[in-house]
């Protein structure tokens, strides 16, 4: 069955750096846009960023852009989420996701598959 695992949370100084990853199974990664979307306490789970099937088109939520830089490996199944600058207002736990485009990650949709999360805590 499709799998996807999150890793890298934790938690970090304002100012600082992450990077989530993300290792796909189950599937023909090649098919599928990948993004990360993010859920607050007590808010709800927003988009943050996504990736087309080869990596040649990207969408950024304007909270992260030019901050936050997504990417992907299809030799290995593997999606990423370079996260600099970070302020508090980012802290959340993240989500990986895959969906049919990049364009049709760029909200929130039950037909997404989502992983099960990690927590970033950003810390002022």
């Amino acid at each position: 069955q499709v799998q996807l695992v999150e890793s890298g949370g934790g938690l970090v100084q304002a100012g600082g750096s992450l990077r989530l990853s993300c290792a796909a199974s189950g599937l023909t990664f090649t098919t599928y846009g990948m993004g990360w979307f993010r859920q607050a306490p007590e808010k709800e789970r927003d988009f943050v960023a996504s990736i087309s099937q080869v990596g040649l088109t990207t969408y950024y939520a304007d909270s992260v852009k030019g901050r936050f830089t997504i990417s992907r490996d299809n030799a290995k199944n593997m999606v990423f989420l370079q996260m600099n600058s970070l302020k508090s207002e980012d802290t959340a736990v993240y989500y990986c996701a895959l969906g049919p485009t990049a364009g049709a990650l760029r909200s929130p949709d039950d037909s997404h598959y989502y992983g099960q999360g990690t927590q970033v805590t950003v810390s002022s």
